[in-house]
């Protein structure tokens, strides 16, 4: 048997005429048999029974080979829907849980001083969390301007569809500050599977093509992206689903490819966040800004300037021969 290598290489030519077939499969056999009828000595060159010996042949071999194909895309199928299964029901415990631990608290008690400062540390975290996210949401702007008052250099762009992205002819994609996600139908009259398509994720461009045809996407990425934490699958036989993790997730992209049209990322609408639903390094980040901000508000130093005056005073210490007296320091 031939290598799926060897095999593919046919499949642009043979994809080809499946499209001109309207007839379907029935079709497309007809075509086949008709031309080892007519430029071949396929039922001649025999006794009479070898040909159709071949073709049975052939056909339990590639029909054991799709079985096992299939098989295995259902034990895949069946393992993802388990991890989503007990994802969910671990989530719905913990929900459980806090709902249970809110109602078996008193109604009213007293809190203890340690208590009251902890509540007011955590009022005001949540209030500056809610500041940063209103600060991210203005990622590109310094104040939002209304549908009818657009800058210069917004006149032209697109406007945000619901999930933040845009409808194009060819491709809809949406997104969050995390990933972007995007969708692409295929007008094909068969089931479209995973060895139809050529797709290629790199860190700054992305191809997408139907194997045999001219490449739907093709160029380079808005900005970059985790390869390894970027999937692609197929939705409903006909289209394709990719999700891209960004790499910086404090932007919003104006556009997929940068031969694209562009949105106007002024009047993208994102969903307010809890802390606790940033990944880790978003969290890091939002963390430090919000300990940034009760510093000043206390007449204190800000991380970074805490880390210059440690800087500072070590050397100081390490050269207590040299006078530091008269000298300014920012």
């Amino acid at each position: 048997m031939p290598s799926q290598t060897d095999l593919e290489r046919f499949d642009g030519m043979l994809l080809a005429v499946a499209q001109q077939c309207e007839g379907g499969v029935q079709e497309l056999l007809d075509v086949f048999f008709g031309f080892l009828a007519r430029k071949t000595d396929f039922y001649s060159g025999t006794d009479g029974t070898q040909a159709e010996k071949l073709v049975i042949s052939k056909y339990k071999e590639y029909e054991n080979l799709v079985k096992e194909r299939l098989k295995q895309e259902k034990e895949e199928r069946e393992a993802a829907e388990k991890r989503r299964q007990e994802n969910l029901a671990k989530k719905k415990a913990a929900e459980e849980k806090e709902r249970r631990e809110v109602e078996e608290e008193p109604k009213i008690r007293e809190l203890t001083d340690e208590e009251a400062e902890k509540l007011e540390k955590e009022l005001h975290d949540e209030k500056m969390a809610s500041a940063v996210n209103d600060e991210v949401e203005k990622t590109h702007e310094d104040k939002s301007p209304s549908d009818d008052e657009e800058d210069e250099k917004d006149k032209g762009k697109l406007k945000p569809n619901a999930g933040n992205g845009a409808d194009l002819p060819d491709y809809s994609w949406t997104q969050t500050l995390q990933e972007v996600e995007i969708r692409i139908p295929f007008t094909v009259n068969f089931p479209l599977k995973g060895k139809d398509l050529v797709v290629n994720i790199e860190k700054r461009k992305l191809s997408v093509a139907l194997k045999g045809q001219p490449p739907v996407l093709d160029g380079t990425l808005y900005n970059d992206v985790k390869v390894d934490e970027c999937t692609w699958c197929i939705q409903d036989h006909k289209i394709l689903l990719i999700n891209l993790e960004k790499v910086n997730k404090m932007e919003w992209w104006s556009r997929v490819l940068t031969t694209e049209p562009e949105i106007n990322t002024r009047k993208v609408k994102p969903e307010n966040s809890k802390l606790s639903d940033l990944d880790g390094e978003t969290r890091s980040m939002v963390e430090k800004m919000m300990f940034d901000q009760r510093q000043k508000e206390m007449g204190l130093p800000t991380s970074d300037e805490q880390k210059k005056q440690d800087v500072l005073k070590k050397f100081m210490q390490q050269h207590p021969e040299m006078d530091f007296s008269k000298c300014k320091f920012s």
